[in-house]
Order: structure tokens, then sequence, then C-alpha cells
């Protein structure tokens, strides 16, 4: 085979296609993948990886369905990774600093050491949003963290133990309900839908092959 490259998955080493993702790359080598590989869209943060480049010491991370394989890489997935996630009624809670000194106070034990952000497998400004978090701003920390897909990669790395993905959600939540401008237009859309103004075009649409979809979703009217 023509451009090809060297893999060590788990250790063994496979010869693969360079145009392959880790994923593929390892199903490829014949694994059979039943856990970690979620979405495969980069979405659902499942795959979380780790892997270096031969004669380079640093450990990179990144989403085993997003990332090229390169030549010399050695990979090895992350299991998932347990957030600490607070029990809490978003309709009984206010938007105020002392609501996360409560459910996650961790997040003042923060040393400023940047593991976070470094491991992060979106390019986020994690500890930027921590910050944000400990200040009460969470209009600025739901801003910052709004591309997270929970891997956990960063909780991992963190020494003062931050479920960082978990800190994001419930700044985004309390955005969503309590500080960001009222969409009343998507009220009043949601309304419609239950009522059944949509039902016949979504059952067209359900009918359509994925490329007229494709088409139509690529040169759709976006509202203002």
């Amino acid at each position: 085979m023509e451009n090809t490259v060297n893999v060590y998955l788990f250790g063994k080493k496979y010869t693969v296609p360079d145009d392959l993702t880790i994923m593929c790359a390892m199903e490829y080598a014949g694994y059979r993948l039943v856990r970690g590989c979620g979405c495969r869209n980069g979405f659902c943060g499942a795959c979380a990886t780790i892997y270096r480049i031969k004669g380079d010491r640093t450990l990179k991370t990144c989403l085993a369905c997003q990332t090229k394989v390169e030549n010399d890489m050695y990979v090895a997935t992350l299991p998932f990774f347990p957030l600490v996630k607070q029990v809490y009624d978003i309709e009984k809670i206010t938007p105020t600093q002392q609501i996360m000194m409560q459910l996650y106070p961790e997040i003042y034990a923060c040393v400023g050491c940047n593991a976070c952000t470094k491991s992060c497998t979106q390019s986020l400004n994690v500890m930027q949003y921590i910050a944000y978090a400990q200040r009460g701003e969470f209009d600025k920390c739901a801003e910052e963290s709004f591309d997270c897909v929970m891997c956990g990669v960063c909780s991992s790395r963190c020494p003062a133990g931050i479920s960082h993905p978990q800190v994001a959600m419930l700044a985004r939540r309390l955005n969503g309900k309590y500080i960001a401008p009222k969409t009343e237009h998507l009220a009043e859309r949601v309304e419609e839908i239950n009522n059944g103004v949509y039902t016949e075009l979504i059952e067209s649409l359900m009918q359509k092959p994925i490329d007229e979809l494709k088409e139509l979703y690529n040169n759709r009217v976006i509202e203002k």
C-alpha cells in the first residue's frame, strides 16, 4: 500500500493508511469499538485519547474521531472519567457567586497551573472560564465554555480535582435560565410545533435522501 504510517495501538505496531482518523485506524487494525466511540463526529467527547510521537516526550490529548494518524504515533484511549456532578434544582437556585461556592467549592482550590487548558481537546481556555465561575460571572463562563464536549480530559489533569465540564454546565444553565435575554420567538415556535403546525413538513423532511437534506441545510435562511 502507498501512503501508510506506523502507529502503536496499546503498545502493538500497526501499518495503516495515513488518511485515517485514530478511531478509523483502530477499526482498520481489527479493534471492535463498543465503548468510547459515541457520535463519531466530535460532539459527545466519548473518544478522549492521549498520544505522543516517537522521539517527542510530550503527551498530547485529542478526540480520536477527529484526529488523523501520524507516523510513529503511540496511542492510548482514556477510560470514562468520573466527573463530580452535584444535584440541584435549577428552579430553586439563583445565579449568585454563593451557589458556585456551595456546589463546586473545589474551584477555589485552583492553583493556576493551566493544565486544564493545555489538555483541552477543543482548545478552550478552561482556566479562564473557571476564573469567571469563581467570580460569579456566569454569562462569561457560559460563553467561554460553550464548545465543551465534556470529555473530562481537563479534569483528569487537574491537581485540585475540579470537574470543569460540570462547573461550565451549571454556568450555562444559570445563564440560560436567569441571565440571557428571553427568546419569545423560540417559545412561539415550540408552541407551534406542539400544536402540529409543522407535522406535515417534518414528515416530508424525514422522507428525503441525505444528500437533499444536506443541500437544504447548507442553503437555509438563517433568522437574524
